[in-house]
């Protein structure tokens, strides 16, 4: 079974059943998601979310929820019958996560460039309590923007907090444009006549870095768990494609925040093997 595409087609059916969705955000994170959790690349026990030799995964891109909802479900932390009922008045999923409903979400985001804070803040009093746990931060390219990014990436290397990985989505593209048509780093922060990229403006504020192919699950692994400095937090590169698996979507900013039409349905229901019976059995279950 190839298990990333039957995410991506977890993902839509659960937008389509909620009507509602940022599907293309969801989409480019897949392989990250799968290589943490059904990978077992992270510590957890679906059946007891706050068991305390877990790793913690904050999906700072809370818009991108879709993915780590179809990932939860995937691993047990609720039943899949949940997802059916994502942005429905009596289901627990929301349009971003919310760790006082969703078991398994650490920390409610949304709200961009909150994230990271929160990571850092787990990952110190982790170190406080000599804990081997690990923390991960899923961070968007576009959300690199926010200042609050920057003062927690500050504060992560004056703590030295090897127990803290940033994994950046770096899918290039942010809510109207191309990132770098924006507000985007690469374009505008500059040293010596040149640019300074994402990577190295991490590493200038005293992080390990590394990048690697987002949607390869074996070059995830390697990276993530491969040879790192001791007393740095590290910050992993994923370079991915928004909206991957989805030729609609790929790398087309106008699919940041969108269901398909009538004949776009078309395609997607045949990219991601989806039967009529899938999508009438989607609204059955509202």
């Amino acid at each position: 079974m190839d298990i990333s595409k039957e995410l991506r087609k977890q993902i839509f059916l659960t937008a389509y059943s909620g009507g509602v969705g940022h599907l293309a955000s969801a989409f480019s994170a897949v392989e990250i998601l799968q290589m943490l959790y059904i990978d077992r690349v992270m510590k957890f026990n679906a059946e007891n979310p706050d068991w305390d030799e877990r790793d913690y995964f904050i999906l700072s891109k809370g818009h991108g929820s879709l993915v780590l909802y179809a990932t939860l479900a995937q691993v047990g932390f609720f039943p899949k019958a949940e997802l059916y009922k994502f942005c429905q008045p009596d289901g627990i999923l929301g349009g971003e996560p919310n760790t006082l409903e969703v078991p398994g979400v650490e920390a409610s985001t949304g709200s961009l460039g909150h994230g990271l804070g929160i990571g850092i803040g787990i990952a110190l009093a982790l170190k406080s309590y000599c804990r081997s746990n690990f923390v991960y931060v899923l961070v968007g390219d576009g959300e690199c923007q926010e200042g609050s990014i920057w003062e927690a990436v500050m504060s992560g290397a004056a703590f030295g907090l090897d127990n803290l990985t940033v994994i950046i989505d770096h899918n290039r593209i942010q809510k109207m444009d191309f990132v770098e048509k924006t507000m985007g780093a690469a374009r505008h922060v500059r040293f010596g006549g040149g640019q300074i990229a994402l990577g190295e403006q991490f590493r200038s504020f005293g992080w390990q870095v590394k990048s690697c192919d987002g949607h390869d699950t074996t070059a995830l692994r390697e990276t993530l768990t491969g040879e790192w400095q001791p007393d740095k937090p590290r910050c992993v590169i994923a370079e991915t494609v928004k909206g991957k698996g989805l030729s609609l979507m790929e790398n087309n900013p106008a699919w940041h925040w969108r269901m398909p039409s009538k004949k776009e349905l078309k395609t997607f229901c045949a990219e991601l093997n989806i039967t009529q019976e899938e999508l009438d059995e989607c609204k059955r279950r509202i």
